[in-house]
């Protein structure tokens, strides 16, 4: 069983902590925000980039360091030798969610040999997030815990499913991962977005998020769209929307004209693979299908945007 682990990523840290391993957290990354239980850990990683910056100016970051094949992110390496973990829980998902997995490789090798674990998660879909609950509850030695986490997330997103059965229709939805340039979500939220009673066909379920044009979304015509920036808070997202009502395009938009415009926190959910992915489909469940699933979304967790 790990005495020591560090995690390199939010959803990581919220996975070990749901399998009741919270007090073995020896070091986190800069993101990891909840629960609150690991607020003051160890910080094991940092930015390279201003994460508080506008989405046009993050992305423009962005491209320039993958052009010149630097990372966004970057190991402590005085952190990580003094945390000393046994067990190490990163990624090779995105590039721009956290510290490449060759980077955390090569340096946990370098710097603190090879008996370190390294468990790399890597989830495109709904399947894949709960089968890395298994599989950190078995690197984590919580093997029953990982199988109990997984049983009840798929136990709350199938209450959904059966219950969306019933639903009238099933208005276009659009979830907006970045804003500038727009990005539509992929990965599991078109599989959240069927699940909840909604249709999306501007990604595929386990593909990555994907750049598209504005008079692609016009021709779409989504009935309700989402907004959930990566990493962004609500407060974040907030500041950006007048980048969106400004454009002559905005007000062609179905959603727009009925008032089904909301935005959600996409630092805290739907951008993150872990437990709070079941909260996510509820969130998501409440808004595109209110008259079934309104009195799951939790107060606070979205706000109606106003154009």
């Amino acid at each position: 069983m790990a005495e020591r682990i560090a995690t390199l990523l939010p959803s990581a840290t919220e996975i070990v902590c749901a399998l009741g391993l919270g007090d073995r957290v020896v070091g986190v990354s800069h993101e990891c925000d909840h629960p609150p239980e690991i607020l003051g850990r160890t910080v094991l990683t940092e930015p390279v980039i201003d994460p508080g910056a506008p989405s046009a100016e993050i992305d423009g970051s962005v491209r320039r360091l993958a052009r010149d094949g630097l990372s966004v992110y970057r190991i402590r390496e005085r952190e990580l030798c003094e945390a000393r973990p046994d067990l190490i829980v990163t990624q090779d998902q995105c590039e721009v969610c956290a510290v490449s997995f060759a980077e955390v490789r090569e340096a946990t090798r370098r710097l603190l040999g090879d008996a370190v674990e390294i468990v790399s998660l890597r989830p495109g879909n709904l399947d894949d997030i709960c089968e890395d609950f298994r599989r950190v509850g078995a690197a984590a030695g919580r093997i029953e815990r990982g199988a109990q986490l997984v049983e009840g997330t798929r136990a709350r997103l199938e209450h959904i499913r059966r219950a969306a059965r019933h639903v009238r229709s099933r208005p276009r939805v659009a979830c907006i991962e970045w804003i500038d340039p727009l990005m539509t979500a992929g990965n599991w939220v078109p599989e959240l977005i069927e699940l909840a009673g909604g249709s999306g066909e501007l990604a595929a379920a386990g593909e990555h998020s994907r750049t598209i044009t504005w008079e692609e979304l016009v021709a779409y015509g989504p009935e309700v769209i989402v907004l959930m920036p990566c990493g962004f808070r609500l407060e974040q997202t907030r500041r950006e929307i007048p980048s969106l009502t400004a454009r002559p395009e905005w007000r062609a938009l179905p959603a727009v004209r009925n008032r089904r415009v909301y935005s959600v926190d996409g630092n805290a959910y739907f951008n993150r693979p872990g437990p709070r992915i079941a909260d996510s489909a509820e969130i998501l469940a409440g808004l595109v299908q209110p008259g079934h699933f309104a009195t799951l979304v939790p107060p606070g967790s979205y706000e109606h945007v106003r154009s």
